[in-house]
């Protein structure tokens, strides 16, 4: 994957060339309609009646309960069964972000997102208040889960509790969490004005916590956040996106002020679940690229030197980082048309077609168009990752076998077969391939076999993007 997604400033000729697809096109509205279906797959708390993924059952319902709280929903992040609301949160932010930019051109996948969208907020409002003075940040002790393999629906591990408070803060975490309230407030605006106005009285008193108390929850949780989810870039970056986010959804001009009070101006090499900074650029400079607003021009060049400058490439979960900048790619190129802005990297002018195609080139990498001629979404097309690391999908549904595996039961039956996973997670996007594009597709190899909430959550928006542009 090296030749596209190793760090470059791409010249204009790199950028121009147009690479087709297996058969020369790709089906960008059935890839969305599975990019969302997979949140599905997802879920924790009592299933709704329409849930399409008719493999998962139940699970999780007594979440809260040793805390004597109701913390029953929200999603598993990965292919295991805890709830890490730190991930958890962003992904909803940026699912939040691609519905209200793209939710006009989704059609009958619109209500699918928000659905999606409402799963993870009313857990969010759950863990918001269930208790004065703590704000719930995840359940399941992860360290216990990754000694298991087994299902969601029959899991016999503790659900630990896990919170932040005045003396334990979380500022990474109650910031995002306020990020994803108040972008899925502008979601439901227009359709369920009272439930907005919900989400945004508790995205200012959650973002008003991580102001107020200020300090990691990796800090404060420990082994419980980390490895797994440390907050490396610090808690700067949550503040400033939620702040971004609060703007938006406000208008409130204190919200630019405290940003300027933050300093701001780290120049990012990557966006992603843990740092902010370069979804924040994007979001702010939006103000100066669609509503020409001066103040806000100094994102704007932020924004662009991020956008043009580089495409990030990481060893472990390369997908991650590639859906979340062509979702920054995708957006940005909107706003750029909307306007007919062009800009200048050097000698060469950037226009909205040119970051349009070279965003282009990373959604038909992931769909098909790669040295393995391999889709990295599962259920797309006919070649896709059979041996997906995910405990409900490798395990035989309860449907099928009713009895429990226990918690090492399933380890060699199952994860070390060679076999195909028996249930289709339909929509997953795998990490991906390693450095020289190959896909071992193995159930072991975690760090490319594992698909996960935020890397689909990012690329809805693309999706959207590039099948309404063949209407």
């Amino acid at each position: 994957m090296a030749s596209f997604y190793l760090i470059v400033f791409l010249s204009f000729s790199l950028v121009m060339v147009m690479v087709t697809g297996q058969g020369g096109t790709f089906n960008y509205r059935d890839a969305l309609e599975k990019s969302i279906m997979f949140f599905e797959g997802q879920r924790s708390g009592k299933l709704p009646p329409n849930q399409r993924i008719s493999w998962r059952g139940n699970s999780g319902l007594s979440d809260g309960s040793l805390a004597k709280v109701d913390l029953t929903g929200g999603y598993y992040d990965a292919g295991d069964n805890v709830k890490f609301n730190f991930p958890m949160a962003y992904t909803t932010t940026m699912l939040s972000w691609n519905t209200i930019e793209y939710g006009k051109r989704m059609g009958p996948q619109l209500q699918n997102a928000r659905a999606a969208i409402r799963w993870a907020t009313d857990y969010f409002l759950k863990c918001a208040n269930a208790a004065p003075n703590k704000l719930f940040v995840g359940v399941g002790d992860p360290n216990a889960d990754h000694k298991c393999w087994e299902r969601p629906e029959d899991m016999g591990t503790v659900r630990s509790v896990y919170y932040v408070s005045p003396s334990n803060p979380g500022s990474d975490v109650a910031g995002e969490m306020a990020a994803a309230l108040a972008a899925a407030s502008l979601v439901f605006r227009s359709v369920d004005p009272v439930y907005s106005k919900k989400l945004l009285g508790n995205a200012v008193k959650v973002f008003s916590f991580a102001v107020q108390y200020r300090g990691s929850y990796s800090d404060s949780l420990g082994s419980a956040a980390c490895p797994f989810y440390c907050s490396y870039s610090g808690y700067k970056d949550e503040l400033y996106w939620g702040a971004a986010w609060l703007l938006r959804a406000t208008n409130d001009i204190s919200h630019l002020n405290f940003i300027n009070t933050l300093g701001a101006n780290d120049v990012p090499d990557l966006f992603s679940w843990d740092n902010k900074y370069a979804g924040a650029h994007v979001l702010m400079a939006r103000r100066s690229v669609v509503g020409n607003d001066n103040r806000f021009d100094s994102f704007r060049q932020h924004a662009e030197d991020f956008v043009w400058g580089l495409i990030y490439k990481l060893p472990e979960e390369n997908l991650q980082y590639v859906t979340s900048i062509t979702s920054l790619l995708t957006t940005y190129a909107k706003y750029m048309a909307s306007k007919k802005r062009t800009f200048n990297c050097g000698s060469v002018l950037v226009t909205e077609k040119t970051i349009r195609s070279l965003a282009k080139r990373q959604v038909d990498y992931i769909l098909g168009n790669n040295p393995m001629k391999m889709s990295y979404m599962v259920g797309y097309g006919t070649n896709y990752p059979r041996r997906v690391h995910h405990r409900g999908s490798s395990l035989p549904s309860l449907a099928r076998h009713p009895q429990s595996f226990g918690c090492d039961g399933g380890f060699q039956p199952f994860y070390y077969t060679a076999n195909a996973n028996p249930n289709i997670l339909v929509g997953a996007i795998v990490g991906g391939p390693n450095p020289n594009d190959f896909f071992p597709d193995e159930r072991t190899d975690y760090s490319h076999s594992e698909p996960a909430t935020y890397i689909n959550a990012a690329f809805v928006g693309p999706l959207a993007y590039f099948d309404s542009s063949k209407r």
